[in-house]
């Protein structure tokens, strides 16, 4: 009883939080940039992505089906959702939502790169 309590107690500020998060409005934006990192080689790209668009780097094909954000604020908090695939797989290694604010929380897990999203594009 005591450990229901305190996890409720515990959950109280992450559920308001979330139901202060579902009060913003969220708009979509025409595209995103990402950055990738080659854990290898060491070299950072910026990467701009049309909705609906791919690109490639390296071995790996990245499709940004389409990135959102906090309304009037592109550059703030940007979702995106990506699905990225490396030569010879059949399965995506990744395909879901990135936030900006936290790459660290639906990560791509990749031998040699990191790919995390930046920012919404508007134009």
């Amino acid at each position: 009883m005591i450990r229901a309590a305190l996890c409720a107690l515990a959950l109280a500020p992450v559920t308001a939080a979330a139901a202060q998060d579902d009060a913003r409005e969220a708009e979509r934006g025409t595209g995103a940039v990402l950055r990738a990192l080659d854990k290898i080689s060491g070299a950072v790209e910026d990467v701009t992505l049309r909705n609906g668009a791919r690109t490639e780097l390296g071995r790996l094909e990245i499709r940004l089906e389409e990135c959102r954000h906090p309304a009037g604020s592109p550059a703030t908090d940007a979702w995106a959702f990506l699905e990225i695939r490396d030569a010879g797989e059949a399965e995506p290694v990744f395909r879901g939502w990135m936030v900006a604010s936290s790459p660290a929380l639906n990560p791509l897990d990749h031998a040699r790169f990191d790919v995390w999203v930046l920012r919404c594009t508007t134009s």
